[in-house]
């Protein structure tokens, strides 16, 4: 479905259940019961988590396709795991920003770009995270894509925060890779106002049926929206540039024929 919308990628998840939560967290309930596949939270993670060998072969059907496979890793463990599968990117979201041993991992034992997520994240803490990769060997910090974004399910309007883009972009530019823009919003309008912020990489949540339970339809594209909204960024895309000339070729019809001084030249007094 991503693939007939027109996506570039699909993003997958992986975490190791019992390496996160402390011991009283997974063996709670889930704060949503109606959301949860376990009796507990833990459970619940269980049920959900694919395995290495089945990201594997998503990321196989992902090429087989022409499709870019990627996947936001949450712990150490599930980092090694998908760097041996080696895609073009991993994604690191809000919560695990600033989880150092991982993301050291990725800096050090991982030669694709990163694109990293600053939700619930300060500015300062943004700027420790820059710093990080900025101490990195080689070009680490090149390889890093810095995504604005707000943690909420969905994220009302007022709290998307779209200038954030323009702070990133003039702060950080030339110091990472690109700047993107993960929406948790509804719909897809805002998306390309993003785009001409200045964010080269939209993230977008994508579901087969908002209806479906969980904590993440609701604020997730089906593939209608998804198909619109890409539609729309290529459109968008095709409009971002300067007339390569003062009249173009299209309006040179509409020139002659319309305006004034031009359609009536023989009866037009020259000023």
């Amino acid at each position: 479905m991503a693939k007939r919308c027109g996506c570039d990628y699909a993003k997958f998840q992986k975490r190791s259940p019992k390496e996160l939560p402390t011991t009283d967290q997974y063996d709670a309930s889930h704060p949503v019961p109606y959301n949860s596949y376990g009796a507990t939270y833990g459970e619940h993670r269980e049920f959900l988590e694919f395995t290495l060998a089945q990201h594997r072969e998503l990321k196989e059907h992902a090429d087989s396709i022409g499709l870019g496979y990627s996947c936001s890793v949450w712990d150490v463990t599930s980092a090694r795991e998908i760097v041996s599968l080696n895609p073009d990117l991993i994604k690191v979201g809000s919560p695990s920003n600033m989880h150092w041993e991982m993301l050291e991992i990725l800096r050090e034992e991982y030669m694709g770009d990163v694109h990293i997520s600053t939700g619930m994240t300060t500015r300062a803490e943004i700027e420790q995270i820059v710093q990080f990769w900025e101490q990195g060997r080689g070009d680490a910090k090149n390889r890093v894509v810095l995504y604005s974004c707000t943690s909420g399910y969905p994220v009302p309007m007022e709290d998307v925060c779209l200038l954030e883009i323009v702070v990133m972009r003039k702060k950080y530019a030339r110091r990472v890779k690109a700047i993107g823009f993960s929406g948790h919003h509804n719909g897809i309008a805002i998306d390309v106002a993003a785009y001409t912020l200045g964010a080269e990489w939209d993230e977008r949540h994508f579901t087969k049926n908002h209806t479906w339970k969980g904590t993440d339809h609701a604020a997730s594209l089906e593939p209608g929206g998804m198909e619109r909204l890409v539609r729309d960024l290529n459109s968008t895309w095709k409009c971002m540039s300067m007339k390569e000339q003062e009249i173009l070729p299209i309006e040179e019809p509409q020139r002659s024929k319309l305006k004034w001084g031009f359609y009536n030249k023989a009866s037009t007094a020259t000023i």
